[in-house]
């Protein structure tokens, strides 16, 4: 799992939810490209996919585990500072 896959996920959940469309569109694109993301940019992204229900979603579609991979993932990232891609 890389940050391009996660971003993927939450913008394909994130339908109704425009700034959290836009923010893991940019994600996506930032990290398909191999750029330089700030951490606040994914602490961001994290918060408002657990507060807007997206892993909820992901977990009833994928399941705990990705979900959980999916989490862990970010949280590593945010805690490192920034992502280099």
């Amino acid at each position: 799992m890389n940050l391009a896959d996660v971003a993927r996920m939450i913008l394909a959940e994130s339908a109704g939810l425009p700034d959290l469309t836009r923010v893991s569109r940019f994600v996506y694109d930032e990290a398909s490209t191999g750029r330089a993301l700030p951490h606040a940019t994914l602490r961001w992204m994290l918060r408002e996919a657990g507060l807007q229900g997206v892993f909820r979603t992901l977990d009833r579609k994928h399941g705990g585990t990705v979900v959980r991979d999916m989490i862990l993932f970010l949280g590593n990232e945010v805690d490192r500072g920034v992502l280099l891609a």
